[in-house]
């Protein structure tokens, strides 16, 4: 048919969730300073973000950007699962957690670079060497 080449790169780059569940994503958020919504008072802190886990509004933070970075670091540790998806909304003041099934994803690589002075790769230019990718090889090799 005409979607065959979407279905294929849908199937060949593409992974649906399984989910888990969002109890312990609420546990988390509550210990890095999450106010949950039963003791949330607007007029303490007006311009506060809203938090959301799986589409269910859990409560307030008051510094969404230092909230984003810690849950971000604890993701890429995996102690928190890989299939857990961050939606940090500034202009509307949200910040969005989904942990549910059925969702299409992709993988995700994150490069953290700096200068090299020594070999002048200037930071932001991505560069794949052989040696590179002999080392990935022998990384992978060993147990």
């Amino acid at each position: 048919g005409q979607a065959c080449g979407l279905v294929k790169n849908l199937s060949l780059m593409c992974y649906v969730s399984v989910g888990s569940p969002s109890e312990p994503l609420i546990e988390f958020m509550i210990n890095r300073g999450m106010e949950v919504m039963e003791e949330y008072e607007p007029l303490r802190y007006p311009h506060a973000t809203k938090i959301f886990v799986n589409g269910v509004w859990c409560g307030v933070h008051s510094d969404p950007k230092h909230l984003d970075s810690q849950v971000l670091d604890t993701r890429r540790k995996s102690y928190l699962q890989y299939e857990v998806s961050l939606v940090r909304d500034i202009r509307d003041r949200e910040f969005k957690v989904f942990s549910d099934a059925g969702r299409v994803m992709r993988p995700v690589f994150t490069v953290q670079q700096e200068d090299d002075h020594e070999s002048g790769i200037a930071k932001g230019a991505l560069v794949l060497t052989k040696d590179l990718v002999n080392k990935l090889a022998k990384e992978q090799a060993e147990p």
